[in-house]
């Protein structure tokens, strides 16, 4: 479920959003990494401006781990 809000809100922002791809791996019980992979441009944006735009997405994301109970690390990777 949160890969799939992550993809369609990062979609939004991105300026090639064909490119967007979101992956999620369990790392350990209850510890998922939620990858991002934009084009090089795109990543800079989802990125924002001292990091605004990402610790947004990780608000949101803290709000799932109180009702869940798993935690969540967001990575952010470019292709070329």
């Amino acid at each position: 479920m949160v890969e799939h809000f992550i993809k369609d809100y990062v979609q939004k922002i991105a300026t090639q959003p064909e490119k967007i791809e979101v992956t999620k791996k369990e790392l350990e019980p209850n510890f998922y990494e939620i990858e991002i992979i934009s084009s090089m441009q795109d990543a800079g944006k989802l990125i924002g401006k001292d990091g605004k735009m990402i610790g947004a997405i990780k608000t949101f994301i803290l709000g799932l781990k109180a009702k869940e109970g798993n935690s969540y690390r967001i990575v952010v990777k470019s292709q070329e």
